[in-house]
Parts: structure tokens; C-alpha cells; sequence
């Protein structure tokens, strides 16, 4: 199986508003006379620019315990910055108004992404009562009321139609592509789009709490194109009484969980401490190979990695000879080497790892096994 990065989608609450004033600059004016490069004045602003921070090689996967109100794509941004890496990548768009685990990677580890985009996702959410919104969040526009509140009994005998394989159709703000255009760029512009079901699977769902103040906490597992807030549309729809989501926080990601998680204001301090050298921010990265955990390991020689790190395949053979097939994560020595596939006798690299430059502490590849 060949491994392909996916690009990072932004949310539609990442996108500017169209009213947002933009000032585009495309050259001089035509009365405007031209400056050469002898020109003081661009000499003096040259002067005053801050110099560009050096980006580096840095390999790993970050957990970010994502803030309320920050996007997916921003805090790709700010944990690049943060670490100077060349490379960073998400594994799923978390929305601006939720919070919880977002997987971010690094450098090599951008390849092993679908790996976990692929996994399960667990969340904890909150549904608000008696009315829905277009948006399925409270930052939408209410478009149906109903005084009716649901009884816990009335959502638990429900609950068995939302899991399994089930039929969704995803919000109007999403980021579905419809003829070339995002569904939350033509809901902005006043369009209803007509978004097609789609499969999704819910391996779990349960009422956690429900209490007299019209709100209803869940948890959910499922997998990969899940929407949370077309959940509890459609749940309030079935039931009559219409509901939101006013609280959304993901704590499990593929083989990533709370445990694994950093808030912001703890990673910037780790990145303080490590610039007056008292830390490194090699304390704040998981190993590349976190993101295999569902994936069998297969030691080589030196002379084997040898082989496959000029992209060549390995014949298998004698006795310790794997008789599987299938995808498998290389080591050498212990070390990550590449995901290779095994077939007809022989191992053949699909993605090789180069993993120099700032990787995970020892303490951490100890913690991840």
C-alpha cells in the first residue's frame, strides 16, 4: 500500500468573513516613481526586517489539547513556528469550538498521517434542547424551536438507530466539496446545498448525563467522516424536540489519548525553557512510529536496510521468514526505517523515514511501547 499525506482542510470558521477588509498591494502606482535597488529607503526597511528564523528537521507527533477558538490550520502554524520545523501536518480538522486532541505532525511523521486519520475518534459532547441551528453548533442562526424536551428514557431507546453502519448527511457548514466549492463557502453565501448521505460508523454511543436544564452529554466512537453536530441534528429532528451541539471535545484519536495530550500554554513554556537550555523540545514529541501501532513491526539487518533505503526489495527468507502479507513498519536496530509491503517472498519499501534532526527523547520512545 502506498502512504499519501493528506493536506490539512480549513474549517469554515477558519475562512475570513467576506466583509473582512483586505489591502492588496500589486506594485507602484503609475504615478509613483519607480525605485531602484540603490534607493535609501529600501535600504533603511531591509535594515529594520527581523531576521528569518532557520528552519530545521524535527520528526514526531505532537498532541495539542486544542483550545476553544482556535482552528485546526492555526495551530499547525503555531506549533511549526514553535518547534521552527520544516514540515507539519494534521491528522483530522478539529472545529474552532471544540477542544481536545489534535494530533500534529512533524516532519517524517507527516507520512505516517492516514494511519491515524484512518483510526477511531471518541468524543464528549454536549446537546442543547428545543432548537436548531444551521450552522449544528451555537455559532449558527436558529432555524427550528420546539418547547418539547426529551425524557432520558426517550433518547436511550433511540440511540441503537445511530449506531453501526448508518446513513449521514453532513452539515451545510462542512467542508464537502460541491462542484468545486467548499459547502460552508456557499452556505455563507445564502445557497442550500444539497449534500448527499453518506456511510459513516458509530461503534458507540451513550447518554452520559441528563439533567433538568434542557442539555444531554454523550459519548461517541466512530470512524473516519463522522460529524458529531449532524448527530444531534438528526437525533433532535427523530425525537421531535430539535437540539445543537454546545459543547464538543475529542479525547481519543486514533492510538492517541488524553494521557498523550499537552495543552498549549504547557508546550510554549516547554519551548521557553528549552531556548535558555534548561529542557528540550524533544520532551514534547511522541515517536513517528506511535501513528503504527496497528501495524506489525519487522526487524532487518544492516545490510537488509541498506537495501531498502536505496528503495530496493529484500528477498524473505530461511526460517524467521515472515508467511504473512500486507503492509509492516521497518526498524534496524531498533530504529524506524520504512513501511514496506510483503508479498511473493519479498519486502518492498513504499515510504523510507530519513530521521535525522530533532526526534522524540528517550523517555518518550520509552513511554509510547
Amino acid at each position: 500500500m502506498t502512504v499519501t499525506t493528506t493536506n490539512s482542510v480549513i474549517d469554515a470558521k477558519a475562512a475570513e468573513p467576506p466583509d473582512a477588509e483586505v489591502t492588496i498591494f500589486s506594485g507602484p502606482r503609475a504615478d509613483e516613481p519607480r525605485r531602484t535597488n540603490n534607493d535609501p529607503r529600501q535600504k533603511q526597511g531591509k535594515q529594520n526586517q527581523q531576521p528569518r528564523r532557520d528552519k530545521r528537521d524535527v520528526h514526531g507527533w505532537v498532541v495539542l489539547d486544542k483550545p476553544i477558538g482556535m482552528t485546526s490550520t492555526h495551530a499547525v502554524a503555531v506549533l511549526k513556528r514553535l518547534f521552527q520545523a520544516k514540515r507539519a501536518g494534521h491528522a483530522g480538522t478539529l472545529d474552532p469550538l471544540a477542544s481536545g486532541g489534535l494530533p500534529i505532525a512533524l516532519g517524517e511523521a507527516t507520512k505516517t498521517v492516514p494511519f491515524v486519520m484512518d483510526g477511531r475518534k471518541r468524543y464528549r459532547f454536549t446537546v442543547c434542547w428545543g432548537e436548531e441551528r444551521d450552522t449544528d453548533d451555537t455559532e449558527g442562526r436558529p432555524v427550528r424551536t420546539s418547547p418539547d424536551r426529551p425524557t432520558a428514557d426517550q433518547i436511550r431507546e433511540l440511540l441503537p438507530r445511530f449506531t453501526g453502519l448508518i446513513e449521514q448527511i453532513p452539515p451545510q457548514y462542512s467542508a464537502i466539496k460541491v462542484q468545486g466549492e467548499r459547502a460552508y463557502d456557499l452556505a455563507r453565501d445564502g445557497e442550500t446545498v444539497d449534500l448527499k448521505p453518506r456511510p459513516v460508523e458509530i461503534h458507540e454511543l451513550i447518554l452520559v448525563e441528563h439533567g433538568d436544564n434542557g442539555q444531554s452529554v454523550f459519548e461517541a466512537e466512530c470512524g473516519k467522516g463522522t460529524y458529531v453536530r449532524a448527530l444531534a441534528r438528526d437525533i433532535g429532528r427523530i425525537l421531535g424536540c430539535y437540539g445543537h451541539i454546545c459543547a464538543l471535545r475529542r479525547t481519543i484519536v486514533g492510538p492517541f489519548t488524553e494521557q498523550d495530550m499537552i495543552p498549549l500554554e504547557q508546550l510554549e513554556a516547554l519551548c521557553n525553557r528549552a531556548a535558555s537550555g534548561e529542557g528540550s523540545l524533544a520532551d514534547a514529541l511522541l515517536p513517528v512510529e506511535t501513528a503504527l501501532d496497528d501495524i506489525p513491526a519487522l526487524a532487518v539487518t544492516r545490510a537488509d536496510a541498506a537495501r531498502l533505503h536505496r528503495g530496493q526489495a529484500v528477498l524473505l527468507r530461511g526460517r524467521d521468514a515472515p508467511n504473512s502479507s500486507g503492509t509492516v513498519y521497518v526498524t534496524v536496530a531498533g530504529r524506524l526505517l520504512a513501511l514496506a509491503e510483503i508479498g511473493n517472498g519479498e519486502l518492498i519499501p513504499k515510504r523510507v523515514f530519513n530521521l535525522s534532526g530533532l526526534t522524540a527523547s528517550s523517555a518518550r520512545n520509552h513511554e509510547s511501547k
